[in-house]
């Protein structure tokens, strides 16, 4: 097995231990308090904490070996993790029913931090792509990558649907925690060569810092690249709703171990999705695969609520579920392209900070606006009055209509995108980009189905 494989391995154990960990957290407080809003704030507390570490993040890639970057990472996800299993060993009586109580916010924080300290993998994962795979594989390797991702998804979801059902978080914790362990030990084992030259004693080392003035000089170098970024943004801003409200939605039509077991079956379109890539990559200019994917799935997003459906709520998911490894690896492939290697870290962390930046408003606002706000505006308000004969009334109609609503505003900004000068000049600067990593280490790395 390669050493691509073998990293590919190690990161889908680290991503089901840690999303199993997000999911589970959102399910039990969800159950354990009955409110939106704590679920809310939830995925706010995880874009926020996303939004905050990532350029930091990606300089601990861009400054140190990467595979020690992600041996770093479980590390840090391995301590939270116990804290937070001697949280739940030591809990005091009904402390975690109170949706507003310190103690579940405290254990909250705790545990999505040892979530987020996962995220420097996900830096890292694009920049060893870029290293080990020449230029004209990587968006099939990028495939690969979504469709180890689509795998994390498959098992996190019934894991922790199933876990919460019959053990709670303590369940949850003990399985985060010997997982993390098995991830930390095998990392150890796998020997990349990053290419990585020591500065002799002629040459200092250049100063491991953060540099953001420089990174967002190599961004504005490149037509077009600050707009993908905030483009990406933008869609966050929408995604939040999704955050913020899925899960809540899919828990009102059905019980925890069904919608776990769901979100674990769509997530075959994540698979599928990242077979496809494997095999056909993305054609000749990614970002039309990219807006194209933005295209269907906001315009699938306006309809797949618009009635009380488990079974429209669930071809819904499958859309989205299929077509976000191509957008993900739309965007991987041009910054990989487009961006120096010695930058990558910072580039993808920058992105990440961004494009995160605005799904925590959203989440927040979302949360409370939905519960205070649009329910009531569905129940026995005038949205019920007006739409509720054929929209349907109640608090999962309420949250359906923010789904409708996000849909319609995210199907305009994509259809301004694409008609945008932006889209045109980064397009151009992909296809006149060269790859200057030098491609010789990279092509015995992997063996990606042509």
């Amino acid at each position: 097995m390669t050493p691509f494989h073998l990293i590919l391995a190690n990161n889908l154990v680290a991503n089901v231990t840690n999303f199993t960990v997000w999911f589970a957290v959102t399910f039990w407080v969800f159950l354990e308090t009955n409110s939106v809003f704590a679920t809310g704030m939830i995925a706010g507390i995880y874009l926020i904490f996303t939004a905050s570490f990532g350029i930091w993040f990606g300089s601990i890639v861009d400054h140190n070996s990467k595979t020690l970057a992600m041996v770093g990472s479980s590390v840090v996800s391995g301590i939270l993790y116990a804290v937070g299993l001697a949280m739940v060993l030591l809990e005091p009586e009904g402390a975690f029913t109170n949706p507003y109580g310190p103690y579940l916010w405290s254990f909250i924080l705790v545990v999505m931090l040892g979530v987020i300290a996962g995220n420097i993998r996900s830096i890292a994962l694009p920049t060893l792509v870029t290293i080990l795979i020449p230029e004209d594989r990587r968006d099939k390797a990028n495939g690969l990558v979504g469709m180890v991702s689509g795998i994390g998804f498959l098992t996190t979801s019934v894991i922790s649907g199933f876990l919460v059902a019959y053990t709670g978080m303590l369940g949850v914790m003990v399985l985060a925690l010997a997982a993390t362990a098995l991830v930390l030990v095998h990392m150890m084992f796998v020997k990349v060569d990053e290419g990585r030259v020591e500065p002799s004693a002629d040459t200092p080392a250049e100063p491991k810092r953060v540099d953001l003035a420089g990174t967002i000089k190599v961004i504005a170098a490149v037509p077009g690249l600050f707009a993908l970024i905030f483009f990406a943004c933008f869609n966050n801003f929408l995604g939040g709703v999704f955050m913020a409200l899925l899960d809540a939605y899919g828990l009102s039509l059905v019980p925890v171990e069904v919608w776990g077991l769901t979100f674990g079956v769509l997530s075959l379109g994540f698979i599928l999705s990242g077979i496809i890539i494997s095999k056909t990559g993305l054609g000749k200019n990614p970002l039309r695969t990219l807006l194209m994917v933005n295209v269907i799935t906001w315009s699938v997003c306006c309809v797949f609520t618009i009635q009380p459906s488990f079974w429209l709520l669930v071809g819904g998911c499958f859309v989205w579920m299929f077509l976000g490894p191509f957008a993900e690896a739309a965007e991987h492939t041009t910054l990989q392209k487009v961006v120096p290697l010695e930058r990558q870290g910072r580039v993808f962390g920058f992105a990440q900070s961004i494009e995160q930046s605005a799904s925590p408003l959203t989440a927040f606002l979302i949360g409370p606006l939905t519960q205070f706000v649009v329910i009531p505006f569905m129940t026995d308000g005038a949205g019920a009055d007006a739409i509720g004969g054929w929209f349907g009334t109640g608090p999962d109609r309420g949250m359906a209509l923010v789904f409708t609503i996000a849909g319609l505003i995210g199907l305009l900004v994509t259809i301004i995108a694409f008609n945008s000068r932006y889209y045109r000049e980064l397009s151009a600067a992909y296809a006149a980009g060269k790859d200057d990593d030098g491609e010789d280490g990279g092509a015995a790395a992997v063996a990606t189905p042509a």
